[in-house]
């Protein structure tokens, strides 16, 4: 009997496809693949590889840290990559500038380093500005004079990108995006330079923030941006697909409990399946009772407490469910944006939690 042990098992085909989805989307727009945080849990290298060798190629790529772009380059990717949070020390610059990488800008103690310092090469800069979401970015008042200090510059190259971030485009009722982008627009409307705004949400929903530039990220992975709509509903093909086995079957009577702190007790007698898989593999430990579980082609509910290596599940009073047999915890089949809503999380938590022990599958 061979049992599967947690496994997320990655579907490039899909990928590929979601990918050609974002280009019928924005046509006109160039594609920054957003690649942090391990390509969202699905394997930074095997992404990029992925992208860069498909019929439509991701233009650049983006990661939050200098070693996400560093193990890039060391697999072999020679596509442009930016580093989305900008540079940490003035020590980061030489390994920008060594390694081709691009930076962004946002906020006055980067661009004072980056002016100061002593490079061999100009570096490709990302200009970002705060149009209203307030984490990074630049003043808008401010956008005249970094763009002067950086155009003046021997260590900015001339072709320097102005940017934003939409803070609420998943909302499609949210008056914020519309006054972003009319602010966006009025304080670059002028400006000659390559501009990008759009994220997944706004690649789905908001075309007049497409601009020269796109950076989708959870779409990439077959997973809906939009509060209100599932990948299914807008076309888009999960890649992860997160599967264990069912290690145990057992009948339990009613009125008994299962799991830590008899979190749950049966209403009546039923089967129970114990699922190899739990918080140690990145399975949200916060599930309640009732998230969805795929066995065998139907949806059974979560009982009872999520252990570091075990789920429990209700298979049912006529279970025919096997030892051995594959439950699936989110992708094809079961779309992650629900469980998320089960687990009081987003979907991008709930990716980016795999932990190393989980086997990886091409599929």
């Amino acid at each position: 009997m061979a049992l599967r042990t947690a496994t997320a098992i990655i579907d490039l085909n899909a990928l590929v496809s979601n990918f050609e989805y974002i280009k019928r989307k924005a046509r006109n727009s160039k594609v920054l693949a957003v690649l942090k945080a391990n390509a969202y849990g699905h394997g930074l290298e095997r992404i990029a590889n992925a992208l860069s060798e498909s019929k439509h190629q991701a233009d650049a790529f983006g990661v939050a840290r200098l070693d996400e772009a560093l193990a890039l380059r060391t697999a072999g990717i020679v596509k442009p990559i930016v580093l989305l949070e900008g540079f940490f020390d003035q020590a980061d610059l030489t390994v920008i500038a060594e390694n081709n990488l691009q930076t962004i800008i946002h906020n006055q103690e980067q661009l004072t380093i980056l002016c100061s310092a002593k490079l061999d090469q100009p570096l490709k800069v990302w200009l970002k500005i705060d149009s209203g979401m307030h984490r990074l970015g630049i003043a808008p008042d401010d956008l005249s004079y970094f763009y002067t200090q950086l155009k003046n510059s021997e260590n900015v190259h001339p072709d320097i990108v102005l940017m934003s971030h939409l803070g609420c485009a998943d909302d499609l009722s949210n008056k914020v995006t519309a006054n972003q982008i009319a602010l966006f627009d009025d304080i670059t409307n002028g400006f000659q330079n390559s501009k990008s705004m759009a994220n997944s949400a706004g690649i789905c929903s908001w075309p007049q923030s497409h601009y020269q530039w796109i950076r989708p990220g959870l779409m990439l992975y077959g997973v809906s941006p939009m509060l209100e709509l599932q990948n299914n509903q807008l076309g888009l093909n999960p890649v992860m697909t997160l599967q264990s086995s069912l290690i145990a079957v057992r009948t339990i009577a009613k009125g008994e409990f299962v799991g830590y702190g008899a979190a749950w007790q049966s209403d009546k007698e039923t089967t129970i399946g114990v699922i190899a898989i739990g918080y140690g593999d990145g399975y949200p430990r916060h599930a309640v009772n009732g998230t969805p579980v795929l066995v065998n082609s139907r949806i059974v509910p979560l009982v009872g407490r999520v252990s570091m290596d075990m789920i429990t599940v209700d298979l049912g009073v006529n279970a025919q469910d096997s030892i051995g047999d594959i439950a699936t915890l989110w992708g094809k089949g079961l779309a992650v944006e629900e469980v998320a809503k089960w687990a009081t999380t987003i979907p991008y938590e709930l990716l980016c939690n795999i932990s190393r022990r989980v086997q990886i599958s091409l599929g």
